[in-house]
């Protein structure tokens, strides 16, 4: 049977690599094969990319040059991790996706919506997620957890997340858009609550994803 894929989407600092851990925890304590590989990148090519994309010196870069660097990552990481590992019946986590770029370089930064959802089309041969979890947050909150890690030494303060208050609205906007529209793909959850409440309506969600249906390829 074919392998189940799911996304984590949502605002900068809301918390998708605290729960992404977690869940890949949860699974594994279930006896679920899972692969959590990070996106952007995944790949070799992928990861070089991601050095251009998220470098800060590059302030220059153009929104369709960003857009179609995002989308020849994408284009490796399925083409490499993601089909091969859905093939074999593998469950694949990612932290970001498609809707990534819709939210960040169509809402975010203005291209056409319908624009980038070809590119990114094209790149993935058409792949949508099982399921995509949005974790919710108000920019604000989410670019202060940001300030807070690089503070506190962690990785933190890439050339995207640097971008204006205005501009992280807009991604949000996005995102709250994208899972109005595919409410049967979404579940949106309140990521500006308690770590373990957060926890545990992801594993809920996902559960539920496992125990219900099945995927044909």
């Amino acid at each position: 049977m074919r392998g189940f894929f799911i996304t984590l989407e949502g605002p900068d600092g809301a918390g998708k690599g605290t729960q992404g851990r977690r869940l890949v925890e949860h699974l594994r304590r279930a006896a679920v094969d899972v692969l959590n590989p990070r996106e952007p990148g995944g790949t070799s090519i992928g990861e070089r990319i991601r050095r251009v994309l998220l470098d800060d010196t590059h302030r220059e870069m153009a929104p369709e040059t960003e857009m179609l660097l995002f989308a020849a990552s994408r284009a490796q990481f399925v083409r490499e991790v993601v089909r091969p590992a859905l093939a074999r019946g593998t469950t694949v986590l990612s932290e970001r996706y498609v809707d990534a770029s819709l939210a960040y370089q169509g809402f975010g930064r203005g291209l056409d919506v319908a624009l980038v959802r070809t590119v990114n089309d094209v790149a993935t041969g058409g792949l949508l997620p099982d399921l995509t979890l949005l974790l919710d947050i108000d920019p604000p909150v989410g670019l202060e957890r940001v300030q807070a890690a690089g503070r506190a030494g962690a990785a933190g303060g890439d050339r995207l997340e640097q971008e204006t208050l205005a501009f992280h609205q807009r991604v949000r906007a996005g995102f709250l858009q994208l899972a109005r529209e595919s409410p049967k793909r979404f579940v949106v959850i309140d990521a500006q609550g308690d770590v373990e409440r957060v926890h545990r309506e992801v594993v809920r969600a996902v559960d539920g994803l496992l125990a219900g249906r099945k995927v044909t390829s």
